[in-house]
């Protein structure tokens, strides 16, 4: 693990956190941000990016790592250019989440949060992306690829391996490196937040079935329209 960071990056990080806990009116709320970017600077949260952190909002060094140990996007060991993230919950496994997990670590020759050995891809099996409409779901530093299969995922995975652009299937494109990734969930943009496609498909059907039928949202206090023939509002 790191044993610290030097003069030039520490002056470069505190710069941005003082950005970033500007935004809060508690310092301590902007832990998760704060994390996010030392992650972006190392690729993990290291020793140095938790007492960082710590040094920045006056917690210890235990309250940070208790936060860090906790989530899950927040990662403890060195992490491959891209993350690629299986869904492997209820919907995503029975709609072909396990056989795309399984063919992806027999492809790479990797095991569950492994690196292949050219530092490309680390391989990790999810819970939930709130996604489940475009199950099976693949995610690539936390960007969409929706309804995936085994030989799909596996091009996948050669692509980003071979450098070609990738692009997701929601969200801008192509897809970013992990520490860049990292950055942006910190609360740094890199202006493309409003590239791509933002819904699509079985996302929208409910919406196209009330415009269709006229249907609206209870006013606030109100308990809705009766139940018309069917039992259907």
């Amino acid at each position: 693990m790191s044993e610290g960071f030097d003069d030039a990056t520490r002056a470069r990080l505190e710069v941005d956190a003082k950005e970033v806990i500007a935004r809060y009116p508690k310092s301590r709320s902007a832990l998760l941000p704060l994390l996010h970017l030392v992650q972006a600077e190392e690729g993990y949260v290291s020793r140095a990016g938790i007492d960082f952190c710590a040094g920045q909002l006056g917690l210890t060094a235990a309250e940070v790592t208790a936060v860090a140990t906790f989530y899950t996007m927040y990662k403890r060991r060195p992490m491959g250019e891209y993350h690629v993230g299986v869904c492997t919950n209820t919907l995503c496994a029975v709609m072909g989440g396990d056989e795309i997990f399984a063919a992806l670590k027999e492809h790479l020759g990797v095991g569950n949060d492994e690196t292949t050995e050219d530092g490309k891809v680390t391989l990790e099996h999810l819970e939930c992306n709130a996604a489940c409409d475009f199950a099976p779901v693949v995610m690539v530093n936390w960007e969409f690829f929706d309804n995936q299969t085994p030989e799909s995922a596996k091009r996948l995975v050669d692509d980003l391996r071979l450098g070609n652009d990738v692009l997701p299937t929601r969200g801008a494109g192509p897809v970013c490196g992990w520490k860049q990734a990292s950055r942006v969930l910190a609360g740094f943009s890199d202006g493309r937040a409003g590239e791509g496609p933002q819904a699509a498909g079985p996302s929208l059907e409910g919406l196209k079935l009330a415009r269709e039928r006229g249907w609206t949202a209870p006013s606030p206090g109100s308990t809705g329209p009766a139940p018309t023939e069917g039992g259907a509002r």
